[in-house]
């Protein structure tokens, strides 16, 4: 097995490890991440009625125009933290269970976790 065949695999062992126990209820939404090579996703998802219910990226129209040239990717997912906690408490969303979708608790995923926290979240 290659380097990158090794690395996919741990990833979707990890991914199944965490997603096994973290299921959304009506009281607790779950929050869920993806993390590519030059951007950030977040969503919060409703899985009863598995629908998106609120949703923040890098290639937001409103997080692309507070990005700057010089601003690296960890501060890029702070901002997509605030601002998807700014949306999840228009949309009366406060408490989430966290879903690292196989990622490692590090860097833009720790980072974009913690200015959640910071904007009112709860998980």
């Amino acid at each position: 097995m290659n380097r990158l065949d090794l690395k996919t695999f741990r990833h979707a062992r990890r991914n199944r490890r965490v997603r096994k126990n973290i299921h959304g209820t009506p009281e607790r939404l779950r929050l869920t991440i993806y993390r590519s090579l030059n951007h950030i996703y977040a969503q919060i998802i409703d899985d009863v009625a598995a629908t998106t219910v609120v949703a923040a990226s890098t290639l937001d129209k409103d997080i692309r125009a507070k990005i700057s040239d010089g601003m690296s990717k960890v501060e890029e997912s702070k901002l997509v933290g605030s601002m998807l906690a700014d949306r999840a408490k228009a949309a009366k969303v406060t408490k989430v269970a966290f879903d690292r979708n196989g990622f490692l608790y590090h860097g833009r995923v720790k980072a974009l976790a913690e200015a959640a926290r910071e904007s009112g979240l709860d998980f």
